[in-house]
């Protein structure tokens, strides 16, 4: 009988055991981490560079093509990411400068030169913009490529040119690489242009004054010349008239000195 009651109770105790919960700790899986939030294009890329960034922004404003696929739109600017120099400069496609400008309130489409491209430079940051036209006809191409400045609307260089016997590729080629020196002959530090302006103003004064200076000098020398020789001559028809008993040769003489030297004063005083 006790020997039934032990193994019972053994029973029950295993029992309570195996119901008890596990002692150790369960690990807590780690929160997913937060995921970037979308660039406003919806691509993921970055609309402008980080604010530490040092590279010049150049935005390409517009491409127009004629006679040629549209394709050659997309081409040019793959052409033109491939070949730039991305330490030096930062691009931006037409798709980011579009969405960088809905922005504005003020900037429309189809302003490339200007006062109104001060607003591409307050939206997107960019000291450049790039315009590019493609124009062909059979195997007749041509090409312009322009870059303006976006602080005052005005265009810092050019390049035109036309192929009477080319390709779609060769002409893509060509407007490719002049676009490329274009941006590599750009200085580092725009000039001043109204620095440049003030001293051209500056400098054709300064040529004027010289010329009205040396012009006066001119004439104050001439009525020196002319008021001394004028009262020599007065001075020696007095003397004739004194010693050749008041002919009328000496009057002319002295009447003509005083002319003169009345003509030199005038020319000193005026």
């Amino acid at each position: 009988m006790n020997r039934a009651w032990i193994v019972a109770a053994t029973v029950i105790a295993g029992s309570v055991a195996n119901a008890a919960p596990e002692s150790r700790s369960l690990a807590v899986p780690a929160a997913p981490a937060a995921s970037a939030a979308p660039d406003p294009d919806g691509t993921g890329a970055q609309l402008r560079p980080a604010a530490a960034d040092s590279r010049r922004i150049v935005g390409i404003l517009e491409v127009r093509v004629e006679g040629v696929p549209d394709e050659v739109k997309e081409s040019f600017q793959r052409r033109i990411e491939e070949q730039l120099d991305t330490k030096h400069y930062w691009l931006a496609s037409r798709a980011r400068m579009k969405q960088m400008m809905m922005r504005s309130t003020t900037w429309t489409e189809g302003c490339f030169v200007g006062r109104c491209i001060t607003e591409v430079r307050r939206y997107t940051g960019a000291d450049l913009v790039l315009l590019a036209s493609l124009t062909g006809s059979g195997t007749n191409f041509g090409y312009v490529v322009t870059l303006v400045r976006t602080d005052t609307g005005r265009v810092l260089s050019q390049h035109a040119e036309r192929c009477d016997v080319c390709t779609v590729n060769e002409v893509l080629d060509n407007t490719t690489q002049a676009t490329m020196a274009l941006l590599n002959a750009a200085p580092d530090k725009l000039p001043d242009e109204t620095a440049e302006r003030t001293a051209t103003v500056d400098l054709a004064v300064g040529k004027v004054h010289q010329q009205l200076v040396a012009r006066d000098r001119h004439a104050r020398r001439v009525g020196l010349t002319l008021t001394a020789i004028g009262v020599a001559a007065a001075v020696a028809g007095v003397m004739l008239y004194e010693l050749d008993d008041g002919r009328s040769y000496t009057v002319a003489t002295a009447a003509g000195g005083g002319a003169l030297a009345l003509g030199g004063l005038a020319i000193l005083t005026f």
